[in-house]
């Protein structure tokens, strides 16, 4: 599938195409990792989220690498930014270019007391993060699909230039039911298809398996496995062959 480049005319998507092959989203992510690292950049858990103070350049740098959002203006040119579970964990963990503290001025937390933490505010946190992990590393973005009833929506770059492609569920292949109530009866498959359909993206299933692996520690990641599927309404009229749809149509 071509990226749907956004732009009312041509030269408009050429422009937002142009813009998104000069600067990269590795290359972004790159730049933000840098900036932390150097910074000591340190946030705070705050209930089902992290919350963190940046000056604008990591601001600008968060946005364009589509990670969480601003949430306020603290003082001149600082700002809280809210990001989600899987993506303060991604930053730790994947990046390594942020420490978390328990409260504004506690001392960082270990990988395992995050994880921890994180898997007592969303019990199916291990696979959710696991997912957002693995689209992640193959540099697409990867942002909320609530609006859409899915887990996720991925894009090729930010929003502001593509449009997005799938809409993401997570499964399991274990007995695991806060994951696997979706998808279970054909009505699920057809809603969650023609939704996604009505808005040109594909619906786009990752199963997780743990491969025996219990889930106490983050290290239990290396040992899962993700089978990816993706799922379409299929359209008689879209795929019969020219000379019998000429001869039908008679």
């Amino acid at each position: 599938m071509a990226p749907r480049w956004k732009g009312k005319d041509a030269k408009s998507k050429k422009d937002a195409e142009a813009e998104a092959l000069k600067e990269p989203m590795s290359k972004i992510i790159s730049q933000l990792q840098s900036s932390f690292v150097q910074s000591n950049t340190c946030g705070f858990l705050s209930d089902n989220c992290v919350h963190l103070a940046v000056q604008g350049e990591q601001l600008d740098l968060l946005d364009k690498a589509c990670f969480g959002r601003p949430v306020r203006i603290v003082e001149k040119d600082m700002y809280w930014f809210q990001l989600t579970l899987e993506e303060a964990f991604y930053l730790c963990y994947f990046l390594k270019c942020l420490e978390i503290n328990g409260r504004a001025d506690d001392s960082p937390l270990s990988n395992e007391e995050l994880w921890r933490y994180f898997k007592s505010k969303k019990e199916a946190f291990p696979c959710f993060y696991k997912v957002y992990s693995h689209l992640r590393i193959k540099n697409w973005v990867v942002r909320s699909g609530a609006q859409y009833g899915v887990d996720f929506i991925v894009y090729r770059h930010h929003p502001a230039l593509v449009h997005s492609e799938y809409g993401v569920l997570v499964l399991s292949h274990d007995n695991d039911a806060d994951l696997n109530g979706r998808l279970s009866v054909w009505s699920d498959v057809h809603c969650s298809t023609r939704l996604l359909g009505s808005v040109a993206k594909t619906l786009l299933v990752l199963y997780i398996n743990k491969n025996g692996q219990n889930d106490e520690s983050p290290l239990c990641l290396a040992n899962y496995t993700i089978e990816e599927r993706t799922i379409s309404r299929w359209s008689p009229e879209q795929c019969r062959e020219r000379s019998v749809l000429t001869f039908l149509d008679l």
